[in-house]
């Protein structure tokens, strides 16, 4: 008779972030950066109170207010990746991302990202340690091509659809989760506002960095939360 007792199942085997607004806190960068931006690719410039306004608008709705035809998207993207690029050691992880991400990766959970930022940044800004605990980077794709990274990933680590959770901060990533068939964690600390987000019908909300501990395990599983 074996009495070995089985490891508790994890809810998510396979948990996929995205990295801007999830992992990095990088929109004050990109509020710095902003308004040069728009000056060279010839976008509405933003100035006070429109931040809180379009914090509560969806990615198509925030284009059209600033002036961004589709076509235009890849090159402002393009240059907001350079600058980036160049700031990188300025740009830090939210509080508490480093203490989930290796307790996760201890507990068996897998890890990957789908970003639409460029895998040399999210790599420089997890730094090396954080950076090997990830088993995929999917990165550079427009912030609407998401869908087909994330089912290349499940397919890739051989996960069912089912085991699989994108944890995001926008609307879009909440639309890229339906597509693909997996489930989305909307997290509190992000762009858009939890409201915002909780439209979309999440499987998961993480109020805080270290809640995704106690969701991305089944019940029962014994995981420290770390302070």
């Amino acid at each position: 008779m074996d009495d070995r007792i089985a490891p508790p199942r994890l809810k998510y085997r396979l948990v996929i972030f995205d990295f801007d607004g999830t992992l990095a806190d990088s929109f004050p960068f990109f509020q710095s950066v902003y308004n040069g931006l728009a000056d060279k690719h010839g976008l509405k410039r933003i100035e006070g109170d429109q931040v809180a306004l379009m914090r509560s608008m969806g990615t198509r709705e925030i284009m059209r207010y600033i002036g961004m035809p589709a076509w235009k998207m890849p090159v402002v993207a393009k240059s907001f990746i350079g600058l980036m690029s160049e700031n990188a050691a300025s740009i830090a992880l939210f509080d508490g991302v480093a203490d989930t991400l290796l307790a996760l990766a201890d507990a068996g959970v897998e890890l990957a990202v789908v970003s639409s930022n460029s895998e040399q940044n999210v790599r420089r800004v997890l730094g090396a340690q954080l950076g090997s605990l990830f088993s995929h980077f999917e990165c550079g794709m427009s912030v609407f091509g998401k869908a087909s990274r994330i089912r290349k990933v499940v397919k890739q680590r051989q996960v069912g659809a089912g085991d699989a959770l994108y944890v995001g901060d926008q609307g879009t990533d909440a639309e890229a989760c339906a597509k693909a068939g997996v489930a989305f964690g909307a997290v509190a600390w992000g762009y858009a506002p939890a409201e915002t987000l909780r439209a979309h019908r999440p499987a998961e909300e993480f109020e805080s960095v270290s809640a995704m501990l106690a969701i991305c395990a089944a019940a029962g599983a014994a995981l420290n939360t770390p302070g």
